[in-house]
C-alpha cells in the first residue's frame, strides 16, 4: 500500500472538522513548500545534484532548519540509491514519510493532568506571541470538556495584559483571579491557588510576564511563581507551556532555546501557523529541541487551537497530492 494511501486511511478515522482545520491552517505552508517541491519534480524529471540543491533551498526557505535539511537530504540520497529511484515523482512519498518520521516523537504530546486534584498549567513566552489568546482558547477547550476552569493574571507588568486576559475569560465563560497592575505575580498565583481550592476547580491556567527589565529578573520571577505553586499543590505545575509565534520562524527557535533551558518548559505551543508559509519551523523545533510540540494555533476562532498531530500535519501539507492519487486510484477501478 502506498504511503499516501496509508496516511489517508489513518486520517479517515479522525474527526473531519480537525482534519479541515489542519488543512486550512497550513494552506500557506502548503503553497510555499509542497507546491514548490511539486513544481521542482515536474521541471526536473531527473534526480541529480542540481535537483538536490534546489530541494535544499525550498526546505530551508520553509524554515525546516539548515542542519535538519542536510540530514533529510542525506537520507533521501540514501533512499534513492537503495530503492534505485530514477523518476523524481517517486520521491514525493519518500519525502513525506521522512518528514513524518522527523515530526514524530516517543513523547506523548497530550497535556499532563493531575489525577488527584487541580491541574496547574503555567504559560511562558515573550510578549506578542499570542500567549493570552492561547490561554483563552485552552480555557474554552477544557470548558467544552465539562471541566471547571480558573485563570490567573500573572502578567502584572505589561500594560493591558490583565484586561486582555479578562476579555478572554469572559469569552470562555471563566473567572480570572487578578490584582492591580504592577503587583507581585507570585502573590497573584497564591490567591489563584487558594481560590481554585475553595471553588473546586479542575484546571488552573496561569499567565506570566513575557518580559522584565532583563532575563535574570524574568527567571527569578518564574522561580518565585514555581515555589509558591509547588508549596500549595505538590507536583505542580503539571505543564509549563512555552508559546512561540510560528510566523517568526528561526527566531521562534532561538527564543525556545533561550527560554526552554532555564524555565523548565515541558511543552511548546506554536501559534499563527495559518499566517505563515514557514510551517516547516515545526520540523526544525521538533529536531533541535528535546521538547514536544503539544498544541498548534491554526486560526482565529476559539476552536482553532488543536493538539499537535504529526499525521494531520503531513496530511494537510500533501493534501493536493493525496487527493490526486485518490482520484487516479478511483479512475483505475
Amino acid at each position: 500500500m502506498s504511503f499516501f494511501k496509508k496516511l489517508r486511511e489513518s486520517i479517515a478515522g479522525k474527526t473531519e472538522s480537525v482534519t479541515k482545520q489542519f488543512r486550512e491552517g497550513l494552506e500557506k505552508t502548503r503553497k510555499g513548500f509542497v507546491e514548490k517541491v511539486s513544481d521542482l519534480i515536474i521541471r526536473r524529471k531527473k534526480i541529480d545534484e542540481e535537483f538536490y540543491e534546489e530541494l535544499e533551498e525550498i526546505l530551508i526557505g520553509a524554515d525546516v532548519g539548515v542542519s535538519t535539511v542536510m540530514t533529510l537530504v542525506e537520507d533521501l540520497r540514501t533512499e534513492v540509491k537503495k530503492q534505485r529511484i530514477e523518476d523524481a515523482a517517486e520521491l514525493q512519498p519518500v519525502l513525506s514519510r521522512k518528514l513524518m518520521e522527523l515530526l514524530r516523537s516517543d513523547d506523548d504530546n497530550r497535556l499532563n493532568e493531575n489525577p488527584d486534584g487541580i491541574t496547574v498549567i503555567l504559560f511562558v513566552g515573550v510578549n506578542g506571541v499570542g500567549k493570552t489568546t492561547t490561554i483563552g482558547k485552552l480555557a474554552h477547550r477544557y470548558k467544552q470538556e465539562g471541566k471547571k476552569v480558573l485563570l490567573a493574571a500573572g502578567d502584572t507588568f505589561r500594560a493591558g495584559a490583565i484586561e486582555q486576559l479578562e476579555v478572554w475569560g469572559q469569552r470562555a465563560g471563566v473567572d480570572v483571579i487578578k490584582q492591580s497592575a504592577g503587583s507581585d505575580p507570585a502573590a497573584v498565583m497564591f490567591d489563584a491557588v487558594q481560590a481554585a481550592k475553595q471553588r473546586g476547580v479542575d484546571v488552573l491556567i496561569c499567565d506570566t510576564a513575557g518580559r522584565l527589565q532583563n532575563k535574570s529578573n524574568l527567571m527569578e520571577e518564574l522561580n518565585k511563581i514555581f515555589r509558591v505553586i509547588q508549596r500549595e499543590i505538590p507536583g505542580a505545575p503539571h505543564e509549563v507551556l512555552m508559546v512561540l509565534d510560528a510566523t517568526t520562524g528561526q527566531n521562534a527557535l532561538a527564543q525556545a532555546k533561550l527560554f526552554g533551558e532555564k524555565s523548565g518548559v515541558t511543552g511548546l505551543v506554536l501559534t499563527k501557523l495559518d499566517g505563515t508559509a514557514k510551517g516547516g519551523i515545526v520540523v526544525a523545533i521538533r529536531q533541535e529541541l528535546n521538547i514536544p510540540v503539544k498544541l498548534v494555533g491554526l486560526g482565529e476562532k476559539m476552536e482553532d487551537l488543536q493538539p499537535f498531530d504529526s499525521e494531520q500535519f503531513v496530511h494537510a501539507l500533501f493534501a493536493g497530492i493525496i487527493i490526486d492519487e485518490k482520484e487516479e486510484e478511483n479512475s483505475g477501478d
